[in-house]
């Protein structure tokens, strides 16, 4: 144990785990948080259940990241997410694996992980400091010397972790702070964006289908001659566009295309495991089989009620008609919009309703191997501060928790 002055900027999970790191090597670790309490973000991952990481293997892994993902080998050698399953279940919560293999607490509350962590920190006596913001940093020779928060307070420190998160869920206390003093201290700041963020529709019939969610579907953008088709999974209707499992995954590519120009449609295949031919056969021997009933009542073994609603009255079809007096274009016009429920996209939300944020501190001036800056020496970058994002599913706290490891053990050593 060394008495190296340490200090991490950040209470969110890669600065929590940074400290606890650090507070293996060092007596002297200070963390200091903008809110009253640490974690505010982490709270609301994996809608408040905390989708820890992700249980596949390391290729698969590093090839759900959008660009960089190879920068994390390093961090993910002395934290992974075998690694970090242990760190939790040697504490005494057990974690359990679910669907596309998605690691959550069994507890299914986020607060679980976080008192894990707090406890972590007792034990390592690292010291704790709410409702600070820092104002600047001080760099001598070369080399970090002192931390001011914007209260005037000053803070020596050996090393500095910056650990303030990007831009996204404004409300937790993610304002930029820590990207703009990596900016001051002279590193390149790839631009800043929304990445894992809803979709605005044009049209205004989807504000009646909002909280609708649909699963074991496929999504199909359109944008001029490209085209890309997801996975078979989930999506949930907002009061104004689309959100959900598949549509985050694919959103920064289709706001890509909108800032290019193209006019953008999505299409749902609401019965992907089965071909049009498959579904007008089995259409029609129900047609066949209950000739009285309504179109409404036919359709409710097919779809949601909303949703029924919706098709009918885009379709202009009497809710109540009997399913014997539908002609046969109307029904193939129906059974198209099973497999092609198309509608446009207007723009992505706002960086503010971003999951997380894309860019950051350019990684050409930070060193893989130990996370510490090439530019300003005893200067560490740790979680989303770092220019690296990923898709849904466990993925960026999982590389939250390893940098900010990584960056711990490198700022005491």
């Amino acid at each position: 144990m060394n008495d190296k002055r340490i200090v991490i900027v950040g209470g969110g999970p890669a600065g929590i785990m940074a400290a606890i790191a650090a507070g293996t090597k060092s007596s002297n670790v200070i963390l200091f948080e903008k809110n009253s309490s640490l974690g505010k973000k982490l709270l609301m991952t994996g809608k408040g259940r905390c989708n820890l990481t992700n249980a596949c293997d390391l290729e698969s892994f590093l090839q759900r990241f959008s660009k960089n993902g190879q920068f994390l080998r390093d961090s993910f050698k002395i934290m992974f997410n075998g690694q970090l399953v242990k760190f939790f279940e040697d504490r005494g919560l057990k974690m359990k694996v679910e669907r596309q293999k998605r690691v959550f607490p069994v507890t299914d509350r986020a607060c679980s992980v976080l008192r894990i962590l707090e406890n972590e920190l007792k034990k390592n006596k690292v010291k704790i400091v709410t409702d600070s913001d820092i104002k600047s940093v001080l760099v001598k020779d070369g080399c970090v010397s002192e931390v001011f928060s914007k209260n005037d307070m000053a803070f020596k420190c050996d090393s500095l972790i910056l650990a303030t998160g990007g831009v996204s869920y404004k409300n937790t206390g993610s304002n930029g702070e820590g990207i703009r003093i990596a900016e001051e201290l002279g590193h390149k700041i790839v631009p800043l964006r929304a990445g894992l963020v809803p979709l605005i529709v044009k049209q205004k019939y989807i504000k009646s289908l909002e909280g609708l969610s649909l699963k074991n579907i496929r999504l199909i953008f359109t944008a001029g001659k490209k085209k890309i088709i997801s996975d078979v999974g989930e999506m949930i209707f907002t009061k104004n566009g689309v959100s959900g499992p598949l549509v985050l995954t694919l959103s920064s590519s289709i706001v890509d295309f909108l800032k290019d120009g193209a006019d953008v449609v999505c299409s749902v295949d609401l019965k992907p495991a089965l071909s049009k031919e498959q579904l007008s056969k089995r259409f029609l021997k129900d047609v066949s089989e209950h000739p009285k009933k309504s179109i409404k009542g036919i359709l409710k073994d097919y779809l949601p009620q909303r949703l029924i609603c919706t098709f009918l009255d885009l379709l202009k079809i009497p809710h109540e008609e009997k399913i014997s007096n539908i002609n046969k274009k109307v029904r193939e016009d129906l059974l198209n919009m099973f497999k092609n429920f198309s509608f446009d996209i207007e723009r992505g939300e706002s960086v503010d309703l971003g999951m997380i944020t894309q860019g950051g501190v350019s990684l050409k001036d930070v060193s893989p191997k130990t996370l510490g800056s090439r530019i300003v020496k005893g200067l560490y970058f740790a979680g989303e501060m770092l220019d690296i994002d990923a898709d849904t599913g466990g993925f960026n706290l999982q590389a939250a928790f390893s940098t900010g490891f990584l960056a711990g053990v490198s700022a005491a050593l």
